[in-house]
């Protein structure tokens, strides 16, 4: 999605900085933008559309200047448009950032009590008047970054000029990742290290919380309790960096840490935060006039069909049948033209979804896909396309495709309930409040909670058995949990509703059974406390993960609780599936499988 650069160098850096953003186009954006300083001027440069527009402006205008930022946006507040277009600029200081600022409506409307003239649609705009205004109230340009930062809310990547400091570009993380690159007498900034690449392989990667001063000689780093520290270099794999590991030891792991990123991004594709509505729902899809819905898909992206199918239904009221593809279309089903079907694959080219979508397509359905592959031959074969904008995964267990098809699923069933007359519009937008703190909040729970999830990884790995329980959506929480804990660290593990717990498996449960029960404080939980009674009373190993009202309501004597914040339950399933995505990780690390590369797995299931 939206890409960040900046330069401070030895020659114009305008040329340049163009160059860096093509690197950056896979993310996906409709403007661009680039910002220099020279001879204590700020100056810029934006188009709508692709950087050709850029580039064609930049050669009837060059910018001068050996220091500067640049940007290719991909548009949540306000319209794809030049004006709305990256870098921001106010009262000589200019700004570029990723993510979504997510009390940027009550910073604006505070500034604005002060005087402060809007020209943006954006929500980034609040951060280069907010720099002003510390500023002008006598801040230094150092104090009014911190300042900043400990004012806004939400995910974010910046990157900042001031007229001031000729020398110095002030950025920061907070979700969206940034890396910084080490030249000699030249640095760099950038969104990944495929945007460096031709400037250098020397890499510091910023970590959540952290701002940092760029100048020519390095940087200085100061974490989020304010504190120097000093980030590790690496050598970037700058001729893939799409595959590049980055400070992680694993992909599996990078890729369950760029969640907050990659949800961020999907809903953007589909949520107009300013406006709290829907939008880039393809007209092809006809909400309103099907009578049901047909889902296939195949292992964990047929989990987030299963959660799909549960908003659906109580959302917009519309019937769903779902099934692994792999039986859906054996099943022989009758099909009529008042039906819709939706696949769900990350690759894009998973056989028997494939071959299920033909099944359907074969009886006359409209077919929508929800895919990470554009150019799939799923995509190419589907009458709509939802993609989901998660990046390429790597790691052969999902994790970030997940997240984004959830993210996917929820914005079609509050586009279907609009359409469908069964969600009120101050409903709708309590949802969509909800979802657009989702990104931030998964990013909080991941750093939280892996120290538990460490410890607790090694007391998993002495079992040969676990058993996953939950009820709703966290009954397919459970399975998701089981499959990933089975693909990587090759413990048998199964997943159950809670209900169903005294019709068989109980069974099972005994002193050495660890029974991992997922169940916030929301309708299902007083039957579910019923249930761990059950298993407490037959000295089973309970594991606990809930919220902390949840936590709270719990009596019983638990082996560990794992304590998440109290959410809206729509977002609920986003951030209960991390503590099972990491444990599954931590446990197979502890064993020393191949986590990346299960045995027996491919990425992609290209075969019946």
């Amino acid at each position: 999605m939206c890409g960040i650069v900046g330069m401070i160098g030895t020659q114009p850096v305008a040329p340049l900085l163009v160059d860096a953003l093509k690197r950056l186009e896979y993310r996906g954006y409709d403007s661009a933008g680039v910002a220099t300083l020279s001879n204590g001027q700020l100056d810029r440069r934006r188009a709508e559309g692709k950087l050709a527009n850029l580039e064609n402006q930049l050669l009837l205008s060059p910018l001068e200047g050996e220091i500067g930022i640049g940007h290719t946006r991909w548009a949540t507040h306000g319209a794809p448009t030049q004006n709305n277009a990256h870098p921001h600029f106010c009262d000589g200081i200019a700004v570029v950032h990723n993510g979504i600022i997510e009390n940027f409506s009550e910073i604006r409307d505070q500034l604005k009590a002060r005087g402060a003239d809007f020209s943006t649609e954006t929500d980034t705009e609040v951060v280069a008047h907010l720099l002003a205004s510390l500023v002008k109230n006598g801040m230094t340009p150092p104090e009014a970054m911190r300042a900043t930062l400990n004012l806004i809310r939400g995910a974010y990547a910046l990157a900042v000029m001031f007229r001031s400091e000729p020398d110095r570009i002030f950025c920061a993380r907070n979700g969206p990742p940034l890396a910084v690159g080490h030249g000699s007498g030249e640095m760099f900034v950038g969104s990944d290290a495929i945007a460096l690449s031709p400037f250098t392989d020397e890499i510091t990667y910023l970590e959540d919380g952290d701002w940092a001063v760029v100048t020519h000689d390095g940087l200085e780093i100061t974490n989020s309790e304010g504190a120097a520290v000093e980030r590790p270099r690496s050598r970037a794999a700058t001729t893939h960096a799409q595959v590049d590991k980055g400070n992680h030891k694993h992909f599996m792991e990078k890729e369950i840490y760029e969640q907050p990123e990659v949800i961020s991004h999907t809903l953007a594709h589909y949520i107009d935060f300013s406006a709290a509505t829907i939008r880039n729902v393809p007209a092809g899809m006809d909400f309103e006039r099907i009578h049901s819905l047909k889902i296939a898909a195949c292992g964990t992206a047929y989990f987030a069909g299963m959660i799909g199918k549960t908003w659906f239904e109580r959302y917009a009221r519309l019937p769903v049948e779902i099934d692994v593809a792999s039986e859906f279309r054996y099943r022989e089903m009758p099909l009529s033209e008042n039906e819709a079907a939706l696949v769900v694959s990350q690759s894009g080219e998973t056989a028997d979804t494939l071959a299920s979508l033909r099944y359907c397509h074969d009886h006359g359905l409209k077919i929508g896909s929800i895919v990470n592959v554009r150019e799939s031959t799923i995509a190419r074969e589907s009458d709509v396309v939802f993609p989901t904008l998660a990046g390429p995964e790597i790691g052969v267990a999902s994790t970030k495709a997940l997240s984004c098809q959830l993210a996917v699923f929820a914005a079609l069933a509050i586009a279907a309930a609009r359409a469908r007359g069964t969600l009120a519009t101050d409903e709708e937008q309590i949802l969509i409040r909800a979802l657009s703190e989702a990104p931030r909040i998964a990013g909080e729970v991941l750093n939280e909670i892996e120290p538990q999830m460490v410890e607790l990884s090694r007391e998993i790995a002495r079992h040969t058995h676990v058993l996953y329980l939950g009820r709703g959506t966290n009954f397919t929480l459970a399975m998701e949990g089981a499959l990933k804990l089975k693909e990587i660290s090759y413990i048998h593990a199964e997943g159950y509703a809670a209900g169903e717990l005294k019709h068989g498996p109980i069974a099972l449960i005994d002193e050495h059974m660890p029974v991992i029960v997922i169940a916030p404080n929301d309708r299902y939980f007083e039957k579910t406390m019923s249930n761990m009674q059950e298993v407490a009373a037959r000295g089973g190993r309970i594991i606990f993960i809930t919220d902390r009202s949840g936590a709270a309501a719990c009596d019983l004597p638990t082996l560990q609780t794992i304590i998440l914040p109290d959410v809206h339950e729509m977002i609920a399933p986003l951030i209960f599936l991390l503590p099972v995505q990491l444990l599954a990780y931590h446990t197979a690390v502890f064993m020393g499988t191949d986590v990346d590369q299960p045995r027996n797995l491919a990425k992609s299931v290209t075969v019946e």
